[in-house]
C-alpha cells in the first residue's frame, strides 16, 4: 500500500459522498460512475493515486447497494437488483409505511455486509473450490431456473369466469402475457449480446437501457396514468426484527447473493429471484430484508472475492475494469478491502436512516405525478447521455415489454429472460448458433 493511511481514508469519505449522491439519482448505476471514473484517469492521467482506487470504489459500492433502496422504494424506480422490493415498496407508500420498507432493506443490507465478513474463512479455500466445481455445471442449472420461472406461473384463478371460453381467455391473460414477456424479453437479450448497437465509447453501458426500460419506466409511467395520492408516511422509532427474523433472512438472501456474486454471469436479479423464493410464503419482513442481504453479497463479494490473493475470484464489470490498474499480492490488501467495506457500509446505513426519514416526510407533501414525471425526465437525461439516440430507442422497446407484466397482472420476474436466456445459451455453448439462426448475426 502506497498511499499513506489518511489518503486512504480521504478517498474512501470522498467516495462515500459522491455516491450517496448518485444514489439518489433514479437508475443512475455506480458502474457507470466508476467506468466513466476509470475513462478519465485513463485520458487524463493519475488524478486519483492508483493504489486508493480499488479502495475507494469498495466504499462506493458498498454504499450504492444500500442507499439504491431509496429511489426503488420511493420513486418506484429501481436497478435490476430491486425489482422485486418494487411491489411490497409501492404497497408499502400507499399505506404510508415506506420508511420501514426501506429500513428493513436496509438492515438487510447491512446483515450482509456481516455475512461477508463471517464467510472469510471461506473465501480462501472452500469457496474457489466450490466455484470450480459448479461454474461447468451453470448452462443446466441456469435452465432449471428459467424452467422455474415458466412454470411458477401457473396456476391462475380462473373462478371468477363460467365455464368456456371466457373462462379460457381469463385463465391465459396473464399466464400468456407472462410467457410472452419471458420470450420477448429473451429475444430482446440475444439482441444487445450479440449486436453493438450504442456508440462503441459506451458501450460498457449497453444494458443501461436495457434495465431502465424493463424496471423502471412502466412502473413510473402507472403511477402517472393512475394519478396516485400518496398518504402522510408513518416515521417509525423501531424496526421489528428478531433473531429468528434476521436469521432466516440472512440464509435466504446470503444464498442468492453468493450464487449470484460466485458464478459467471449470474446477476443481483437472479440472486434475488433465489432469495425471493426461498421466503415466498413466509413473512413479508424476511422477504424484504433477503432483498436487502442478496444484493449487498452480490455486489459487494464479487468485488471483496477479487482481493483474495492468488485465486482469481473476482467476477463482473468492476473487476474488469480495475485489473489493469491494480493487482492483488498480500493478504493485507484482503483485510484492507474488507475493513473498508465495514466502515463505508455502517456510514452508508446510518445515510440510509436519515435520507429514508427525509424521503418519508416530502412525499406526501409533492404531488406524486409531478414526482414521476421528473424522475422520468431523469431517466430519459441518464439514458441519452450515456447512449444517445440508440439507447434511447432501446429503452422504449424495453419499456413496451416492461409493461406487459405490470398491465396484465404477469410476474415481473419474467423480464429476467433478457439475461437468462443468452447467458444460458452461451454458457451451453450455442449461444452465437442460435443468434445466427434467427438473424440476428
Amino acid at each position: 500500500m502506497d498511499a499513506s493511511p489518511l489518503t486512504l481514508i480521504t478517498y474512501i469519505l470522498i467516495g462515500i459522498g459522491v455516491t450517496t449522491i448518485i444514489s439518489l439519482i433514479p437508475s443512475l448505476h455506480i458502474y457507470n460512475v466508476m467506468g466513466l471514473i476509470i475513462i478519465a484517469i485513463m485520458t487524463f492521467g493519475d488524478f486519483i493515486p492508483a493504489a486508493v482506487i480499488p479502495y475507494m470504489f469498495m466504499a462506493m459500492l458498498v454504499t450504492y447497494s444500500v442507499l439504491n433502496t431509496l429511489t426503488a422504494i420511493f420513486l418506484s424506480a429501481p436497478d435490476e437488483s430491486m425489482i422485486f422490493v418494487v411491489m411490497p415498496g409501492q404497497k408499502a407508500l400507499t399505506l404510508g409505511r415506506a420508511y420501514e420498507i426501506s429500513m428493513l432493506t436496509g438492515f438487510g443490507s447491512l446483515l450482509g455486509v456481516l455475512l461477508l465478513v463471517l464467510i472469510t474463512p471461506l473465501s480462501f479455500n472452500v469457496l474457489p473450490a466450490l466455484r470450480r466445481i459448479m461454474t461447468p455445471h451453470m448452462h443446466w442449472l441456469l435452465g432449471l431456473v428459467t424452467v422455474y420461472i415458466l412454470m411458477s406461473e401457473w396456476p391462475k384463478s380462473i373462478e371468477r369466469k363460467p365455464p368456456g371460453l371466457s373462462r379460457f381467455f381469463e385463465a391465459w391473460r396473464s399466464l400468456g402475457a407472462g410467457l410472452l414477456t419471458f420470450a420477448l424479453s429473451g429475444f430482446l437479450g440475444l439482441i444487445v449480446f450479440n449486436k453493438t448497437m450504442i456508440p462503441i465509447r459506451s458501450s460498457f453501458q449497453s444494458l443501461l437501457p436495457v434495465f431502465v426500460g424493463l424496471f423502471a419506466v412502466p412502473s413510473i409511467l402507472l403511477n402517472i396514468i393512475s394519478k396516485q395520492k400518496i398518504p402522510k408516511q408513518h416515521i417509525a422509532k423501531s424496526i421489528d426484527v428478531t433473531p429468528s427474523v434476521a436469521l432466516r433472512s440472512t440464509i435466504a438472501g446470503g444464498l442468492g447473493g453468493l450464487i449470484a456474486a460466485l458464478f459467471p454471469i449470474m446477476t443481483a436479479g437472479m440472486g434475488g429471484l433465489i432469495a425471493g423464493q426461498a421466503t415466498a410464503q413466509r413473512d413479508n419482513r424476511i422477504f424484504v430484508m433477503s432483498q436487502g442481504v442478496s444484493k449487498v453479497v452480490y455486489y459487494v463479494g464479487a468485488f471483496l472475492f477479487f482481493f483474495v490473493p492468488g485465486k482469481r475470484m473476482g467476477k463482473g464489470g468492476l473487476v474488469a475494469m480495475v485489473s489493469p490498474l491494480f493487482s492483488i499480492h498480500t493478504i493485507q490488501e484482503y483485510w484492507l478491502a474488507l475493513a473498508t467495506m465495514v466502515f463505508a457500509g455502517g456510514i452508508a446505513f446510518i445515510l440510509l436512516h436519515f435520507l429514508s426519514k427525509w424521503f418519508a416526510k416530502i412525499v406526501h407533501q409533492i404531488n406524486y405525478q409531478l414526482i414521476s414525471i421528473i424522475t422520468l425526465g431523469i431517466l430519459l437525461l441518464v439514458v441519452f447521455g450515456m447512449t444517445r439516440w440508440m439507447g434511447l430507442l432501446i429503452m422504449t422497446v424495453s419499456t413496451a415489454i416492461g409493461l406487459l407484466p405490470v398491465l396484465f397482472g404477469s410476474r415481473r420476474l419474467n423480464c429476467l429472460g433478457v439475461l437468462l436466456v443468452p447467458i444460458t445459451l452461451n454458457m451451453a455453448g450455442i449461444g452465437p448458433k442460435v443468434a445466427q439462426w434467427l438473424g440476428i448475426v
